[in-house]
């Protein structure tokens, strides 16, 4: 399958199907983690005890940089 990407804001970002977000048991509140091999963008779900080490990971980045992200935001 190939795609394209669509203009969001000052952003980019791709639409997944339902039926692919079906077969992943994907949601809009499923959290993704995204990295890059060089050559791909690999996005998978994030589960179990990794779940765990993102969420912890961001409780303790969020305070010290909530200020930047809020800019970064508008």
């Amino acid at each position: 399958m190939r795609k394209k990407l669509s203009a969001i804001g000052n952003s980019l970002g791709i639409v997944i199907e339902k039926p692919i977000l079906e077969l992943l048991d994907i949601d809009r509140d499923t959290e993704l983690e995204m990295r890059t091999d060089g050559e791909r963008l690999i996005i998978e779900p994030v589960r179990g005890a990794k779940q765990a080490k993102v969420k912890a990971a961001l409780r303790r980045a969020m305070p010290a940089h909530d200020a930047t992200l809020r800019k970064l935001a508008k």
